[in-house]
């Protein structure tokens, strides 16, 4: 089995692996997924010592947190997030999101960053995973790309103060270890960093082998608050996997192009993109854990195949050389 290197949390005892699980595909993200396939999923991560495990209630309306909790229930050697700022509600949705997963559960989300609201949230969660511990416990979905401009100022303000309040409280008695954001957006990191001590912040898509942003503003800024960064959407929602999506739309034209630049040069080392783009990340000491999102048993055994790669430095330097990455990127150590 392999042995996953591990790195802390912020300035907490946590310590996760190098390589998490993202459990928000595998509850049907656009997509059905089998019930079978979705236990197949985490068994595979967890037998093959994978010891970070990301969910949350938003993810199929409590789907991922069911199995979740399933396949934790009788171990004890995870570390384990979920998210508050959406409670669920019985009863289908009948918006935009009705479609977004298949085999849901039968209850629809509504959005409450307050104080109280986190905690019911808390406590919900542990009723519906049937577990005891939760160790990280991130505000999910706060920023402009989520609501709006105008809508986002007000949850904003419930999150920094309510929600916020609601975490710390949480954190200092004990119940949870490290607090945070899971949000897509790197703004809106910054913008919380005005309002509180936050231990980590889990970004999806944002980076990656396809985009370094952060490392202009939002790495420093948490290098000296001693934030971490969990990384989700390694693959960009699909475009660095074989997939034509980006930010969980069509990608255009521009990125496909540099994809398909990027591709080159991994092909020319006879190196996988895909194992490229999990790799990278970890290049920064910032970074904690990268968790892609499997939809089954396969998938997961191939994430981890691609992650034991032997990525030749040649290849980091030559997409640094075609202007393809952050000219200040750090790079993972060739093996």
């Amino acid at each position: 089995m392999p042995q996953f290197a591990t790195r802390s949390i912020g300035n907490t005892p946590l310590h996760v692996t190098e390589l998490g699980l993202g459990c928000a595909a595998m509850a049907g993200n656009h997509r059905p997924v089998a019930n079978e396939d979705i236990a197949g999923a985490i068994d595979e991560a967890l037998n093959q010592n994978i010891g970070y495990v990301d969910t949350a209630p938003f993810y199929g309306f409590g789907r991922s947190e069911h199995f979740v909790g399933n396949a934790l229930r009788d171990r004890d050697d995870y570390v384990l997030s979920t998210k508050a700022g959406r409670l669920l509600e019985r009863g289908y949705p009948t918006d935009s999101s009705a479609g977004e997963w298949p085999g849901s559960f039968p209850f629809h989300q509504v959005y409450d960053y307050s104080y109280d609201g986190v905690m019911r949230s808390f406590e919900d969660s542990f009723q519906r995973m049937g577990l005891s511990r939760i160790d990280i416990l991130l505000l999910h979905d706060i920023g402009a790309m989520q609501h709006g401009e105008e809508a986002n100022k007000a949850l904003f303000a419930d999150a920094m103060s309510g929600g916020y309040k609601a975490l710390d409280e949480l954190r200092s008695a004990g119940d949870i270890k490290a607090i945070g954001l899971g949000v897509n957006e790197r703004e809106v990191c910054q913008q919380a960093m005005e309002h509180g001590q936050w231990d980590a912040f889990l970004l999806a898509g944002r980076y990656t082998l396809l985009e370094q942003s952060p490392l202009d503003d939002l790495f420093p800024a948490c290098e000296k608050a001693g934030t971490s960064i969990i990384l989700g959407g390694p693959f960009n929602s699909g475009i660095l996997v074989g997939g034509d999506t980006w930010n969980y739309a069509k990608a255009p034209a521009d990125v496909v192009s540099k994809v398909a630049q990027i591709s080159d040069i991994c092909a020319s080392h006879s190196i996988p993109l895909p194992a490229a783009a999990l790799q990278f990340p970890l290049g920064s000491s910032r970074v904690s854990s990268v968790i892609p999102g499997p939809r089954s048993r396969a998938e997961m055994q191939q994430i981890i195949d691609w992650f034991q790669i032997a990525i030749p430095a040649g290849l980091w330097s030559d997409l640094k050389s075609a202007g393809l990455m952050h000219e200040q990127a750090p790079l993972p150590s060739a093996d």
